[in-house]
C-alpha cells in the first residue's frame, strides 16, 4: 500500500492524523489475527512476548488520561497502539518461520527500490520536493509534507539488504542483495535526510562487523577506499549534497535554521516535562504547549513546496524526538516503559544473534532484525512516530520482536506440505 500515491487524507503531522490505506489495511491484518486465535482457542504469545508488548499498553493507558479531550485520548490511544502493540503482534503471530521473516525483507527491499528509483527520477527530473530552492529533494510517493518518508523506507531496504548480502544462503543471493544494496545507496543520499544517513552508516557498519571481524576489515578498507575515489577524485556528489553532508558536523558551531528549530522544540519538550515529570502534559497536548514553553528562536514553521505541491509553511507540531515526544507528553514513567520493551527486544534479539554467529543458522535473520531495531532507536533521535511511513515502522518493531521472542526463530522453516 505504501508503493501507492497517496491520497488527499494522508496523514501528515504530528502522530495523529487521519491515516492511509496502509493504515487501514494494518487494522485488517489486526483483526484477522484476533479473529483467528479465537477461532482456533490458542495463545498466541508466549508469556515474555506478553510482557514485553504489554508495557507500553499501560504506559500509553495511564497517559492517555491527561489529555485535554476524549478524541485526543482515543486517537492518540489507537496511534500508539498500532504503532508499538499491535500491528508488531500481528507480524509476530503471522511469519511462521524464517523463510517467512525473509520474504518481509525482500519485501522491505523491493519497496524501497521502487520508491527509490521515483526519488531519483525526481531528482533527475526537478520534480521533488523544494530543497535550497530547487524542486529536487527525493520523496518517492509520500510527497513534500513527508520528506523523510521515503529515506526512512530506503534505509530499511538498505539494511535488509546488508544483511542478506552478508547472511545469505546462496551466492546468488548475496549478489542480488549486494546489487540492490549499491542501488539504494543513491536515493537514501539524495533525500537529504541527515539522520537516515547517520542511523543507516552506524548500523551498516555494525552489520558488517557483527557478520565477521577479517571480512569487516576488508569490506570497509573497499569501501572508504571507493568513497575516497568517488568523492575525492571523481568529485561525484553534487556541491548541495556534499553541503549537506558537512552540515552534520556544524549543528553546534553554525546551525542552519532546521537544526535551531529542533534544538528549540526539545528544549521545550524537556521544559514541559521538568513541570510535569511523572505523567507529561498528555496525549497530542505538545503543540498546546509548544509556545508557553519555546523560546523566540523558533520559527513559525518549515517551508513545504514541490513535488505536486504548492508553497505553504507547515506548523511545527512535535519535538521531532520520540523519546522527548513520550517524555513531554507522558512522563518518564511512560517512556521507561516504552523503552524498556524495546530493550527488552534488543537484548534478547541480540543473544539470538551471538546463537546465529556461532553457526547455528539464521544469521541474515538476526542481522536484519537487530539492525532494524538500531536503526529505529538511533532514528527516533531526530525523528518521531508521524506520515504515512509510520505504519511501516510498526512492521519493523514486529520483525525485531518475531526474531526476539518467538520460539520458530530459533530453527530453521520445516518442509510443508
Amino acid at each position: 500500500m505504501l508503493g501507492l500515491p497517496l491520497g488527499a487524507g494522508a496523514e501528515t503531522e504530528g502522530s495523529g492524523g487521519t491515516g492511509t490505506l496502509a493504515d487501514a489495511v494494518s487494522g485488517l491484518v489486526v483483526i484477522f489475527c484476533a479473529v483467528r486465535a479465537v477461532r482456533y482457542r490458542q495463545r498466541p504469545l508466549t508469556r515474555t512476548a506478553l510482557v514485553v508488548l504489554g508495557l507500553p499498553v499501560v504506559a500509553v493507558a495511564v497517559a492517555a488520561l491527561g489529555a485535554d479531550s476524549v478524541s485526543n485520548s482515543l486517537v492518540g490511544m489507537a496511534r500508539y497502539y498500532q504503532i508499538l502493540v499491535l500491528v508488531p503482534a500481528a507480524v509476530l503471530i503471522l511469519v511462521r518461520d524464517r523463510d517467512d521473516f525473509r520474504l518481509v525483507a525482500w519485501g522491505l527491499v523491493a519497496l524501497g527500490l521502487w520508491q527509490g528509483a521515483l526519488g531519483v527520477y525526481q531528482y533527475l527530473t526537478g520534480t521533488g520536493a523544494s530543497y535550497a530552492g530547487e524542486d529536487i529533494r527525493a520523496v518517492g510517493t509520500f510527497g513534500a509534507t513527508d520528506v523523510m518518508g521515503m529515506s526512512t523506507v530506503v534505509a530499511y531496504g538498505l539494511v535488509c539488504a546488508v544483511a542478506l548480502a552478508l547472511g545469505g544462503a546462496s551466492p546468488r543471493v548475496r549478489l542480488t542483495a549486494l546489487a540492490c544494496a549499491a542501488g539504494l545507496v543513491v536515493p537514501l543520499a539524495l533525500s537529504f535526510s541527515r539522520g537516515a544517513w547517520i542511523a543507516t552508516a552506524v548500523v551498516c557498519v555494525a552489520q558488517i562487523v557483527c557478520a565477521g571481524l577479517r571480512r569487516a576489515v576488508r569490506l570497509l578498507a573497499i569501501g572508504a577506499a571507493a568513497a575516497v575515489v568517488l568523492v575525492g577524485g571523481l568529485g561525484v556528489g553534487t556541491s548541495m549534497l556534499q553541503e549537506r553532508l558537512s552540515s552534520i558536523t556544524q549543528v553546534t558551531a553554525a546551525p542552519d535554521q532546521s537544526v535551531t528549530d529542533r534544538y528549540t522544540m526539545w528544549a521545550a519538550a524537556i521544559d514541559m516535562w521538568e513541570e510535569h515529570p511523572a505523567t507529561g502534559v498528555g496525549l497530542k497536548n505538545f503543540p498546546a504547549y509548544r509556545d508557553s514553553h519555546a523560546s523566540v528562536a523558533l520559527s513559525a514553521g518549515s517551508d513545504v513546496a514541490g513535488a505536486g505541491a504548492s508553497f505553504r509553511r507547515q506548523p511545527l507540531l512535535s519535538p521531532h524526538n520520540m523519546y522527548l515526544l513520550v517524555l513531554s507528553e507522558q512522563g518518564l514513567l511512560s517512556l521507561c516503559a516504552i523503552v524498556g520493551a524495546w530493550a527488552a527486544m534488543l537484548v534478547c534479539g541480540a543473544r539470538r544473534l551471538v546463537t546465529a554467529h556461532r553457526g547455528k543458522g539464521g544469521l541474515d535473520c538476526a542481522l536484519i532484525a537487530c539492525g532494524l531495531l538500531v536503526w529505529q532507536l538511533i532514528d527516533f533521535v531526530y525523528a518521531d512516530i508521524g506520515g504515512p511511513s509510520t505504519v511501516l515502522t510498526s512492521v519493523v518493531f514486529g520483525l525485531a520482536a518475531w526474531w526476539a521472542l518467538a520460539p520458530a526463530a530459533d530453527r530453521e522453516a520445516a518442509t510443508r506440505r
